[in-house]
């Protein structure tokens, strides 16, 4: 059976309460002036920030990247261990934090206390699962959003019995801890990748060939011009008179896992039918971002595939379409991934406010390469490497949706635990 309840329907043995009735919400206290030497860079009191609680998806506030002096700690509000923590200001408002240490809050961040009949973990869990409704609907804005200790304690909260509440948290606790797991595996994953790049891409580690010996063959140093056909493509999404109907690629910015990467990105386009032929991506061409307003956005390498073939380059970008008799397209890919060829291609782009890459520039371009045949087992071993990294990605989102749709269920009621 269910009831109505402030916090909408539960079952009959939950209860319903806005957060004022069943805790203390306070705000924390920043030291005037900001950065006082007085107040700040100390050595007596941890000094919690907004950073400090969104730089992780963990549960518990374990440690400050700064700390008060006995006077700045006089002019906070200090939060003992198992006090439960609410950012309430910025684009990175509403995201719960349990802290495992005493320490001062800064005035973005409010505080839970004497929770009155709710494990502190269960409203852990509820609050971070309605973090982004706190951003859209209870303190939208462009410019400082505030989410006041008003509108904190105005919130409805579901309050199961106390046994419940902690099963639910356990049960939640069990898919954190394999979230971990999985994000430390992806994390060394993606660090031994990098290491093997460094080593492979740059011959100071040699692979084996098909006889099992080490290969010996001589790198070589080329320009990009002598191995390669460089193409700047023309094609822009606008229509003109005349052209006819074709798929487009070009990059996007996309927002990902806390940070903003580039994607290919592919649309409905037009284009001169003598530029079609000239301009569409061929399997084993590397294509690659040629002006840029950000430079670590230039020269962002993506290899074509079988699937990409017969779509159109778009205008942001360059081809480079490798003799395939001496260069393999996927080593080049790599090679273009590492971080210091990207910085090497900057140098080579001209412009103040807005950085390009002419053909000119990227024809005078020059790397050392391998025979063909270790070319192409390094890329082998390197993408072997990127699968794995995939495989731990998509465990790793599905364990995310997975939680997501579980705490939607147990922290409504709407799925039951069982209580031994």
């Amino acid at each position: 059976m269910v009831h109505k309840t402030v916090a909408g329907i539960l079952p009959d043995e939950w209860r319903g309460f806005l957060i004022k009735h069943v805790c203390k919400v306070v705000r924390g206290g920043s030291p005037r002036p900001a950065g006082s030497p007085l107040y700040f860079d100390g050595n007596f009191l941890p000094w919690a920030t907004v950073a400090d609680l969104t730089n992780s998806d963990d549960m518990y506030l374990t440690t400050t990247k700064s700390m008060l002096t006995e006077a700045g700690s006089e002019r906070t509000r200090i939060t003992d261990p198992g006090t439960l923590m609410l950012t309430n200001s910025g684009a990175t408002l509403g995201v719960p934090k349990i802290s495992s240490i005493r320490c001062g809050a800064n005035d973005g961040i409010a505080m839970l206390l004497d929770l009155d009949g709710i494990a502190t973990e269960f409203a852990y869990y509820y609050l971070s699962s309605k973090t982004q409704y706190f951003r859209d609907v209870i303190a939208p804005g462009v410019g400082q959003p505030n989410l006041n200790t008003e509108l904190i304690g105005d919130f409805p909260i579901p309050v199961p019995p106390l046994p419940e509440q902690k099963k639910i948290a356990q049960i939640l606790s069990t898919w954190d801890k394999a979230i971990t797991t999985t994000e430390q595996l992806l994390a060394n994953s993606q660090q031994q990748k990098k290491a093997l790049m460094q080593q492979l891409l740059t011959g100071k580690q040699r692979l084996l060939d098909q006889n099992g010996e080490r290969f010996q063959g001589e790198w070589r140093d080329y320009h990009l011009s002598h191995v390669a056909e460089i193409i700047v493509s023309p094609v822009d999404k606008k229509s003109v008179e005349g052209e006819v109907p074709v798929e487009l690629c070009n990059y996007t910015d996309v927002y990902y896992n806390h940070e903003i990467t580039r994607r290919l990105n592919f649309m409905k386009a037009t284009a001169k039918p003598a530029e079609i032929k000239k301009y569409t991506l061929q399997p084993n061409d590397v294509i690659i971002t040629k002006d840029s307003e950000t430079p670590g956005d230039i020269a962002v390498p993506a290899l074509v595939s079988e699937d990409l073939n017969g779509v159109v380059c778009g205008y942001h970008l360059a081809i480079v379409r490798p003799n395939q008799a001496v260069i393999s397209g996927a080593f080049l890919n790599y090679l273009f991934s590492m971080p210091k060829t990207r910085y090497y291609f900057f140098t080579l782009a001209t412009g103040a406010t807005r950085f390009g890459l002419s053909v000119g520039g990227i024809n005078q371009a020059h790397f050392r390469f391998p025979p063909l045949e270790e070319q192409q087992k390094v890329a082998a071993v390197l993408s072997v490497a990127d699968q794995e990294i995939t495989a731990l990605q998509q465990q790793l989102d599905h364990l995310k949706q997975e939680k997501k749709a579980l705490m939607q269920q147990l922290l409504t009621g709407k799925r039951r635990v069982k209580i031994n």
